[in-house]
């Protein structure tokens, strides 16, 4: 890392690059979610059922997204409404229903897809594509021990 900051943690030079990449992303691609007319957390939760290999509850999608079961909760309440997604019977919770795709949100969010896509391709125009891969696997195999090491409860200073 090279910088102002050279003296800071790497994972906090990490999660500063990451937000801003993060933020530069979000509005080159604004566009596609956009034109769906859905909120950003509409979309995240519509990606996170449509794209989930297995029916996901709220508290499962907020886990992964790292976002609070509410504002998960009413973002698939409004796909609910709009008639996205729909939910089904959990054998094993009670009180919280899987989340499925119905075939208007599939179809909803293969367009916006397709618009991405298109961003995409006038994005990478002059970028290494191949370094953005292997950025791209090394930082979910990051992510990927990170999520065990908290799960196991060595997560912050704190305890």
């Amino acid at each position: 890392m090279s910088g102002r900051f050279d003296s800071r943690h790497p994972l906090i030079g990490l999660m500063d690059e990451f937000h801003r990449l993060g933020g530069r992303l979000k509005s080159a691609f604004a566009d596609a979610r956009r034109d769906a007319g859905l909120g950003e957390s509409e979309m995240l939760v519509l990606t996170a059922v449509v794209d989930a290999e297995r029916a996901p509850t709220v508290s499962q999608i907020g886990r992964s997204l790292g976002q609070p079961r509410q504002i998960v909760q009413r973002a698939a309440n409004a796909l609910v409404a709009e008639g996205l997604i729909e939910t089904a019977p959990n054998p094993d919770h009670k009180r919280a229903p899987l989340l499925l795709p119905t075939g208007a949100g599939t179809a909803l969010k293969r367009q916006t897809d397709a618009r991405a896509e298109a961003i995409a391709e006038a994005l990478s125009a002059g970028l290494d594509l191949e370094a953005a891969c292997a950025l791209s696997d090394g930082l979910r195999a990051f992510r990927q021990k990170l999520e065990a090491r908290l799960r196991t409860g060595q997560s912050t200073g704190d305890n």
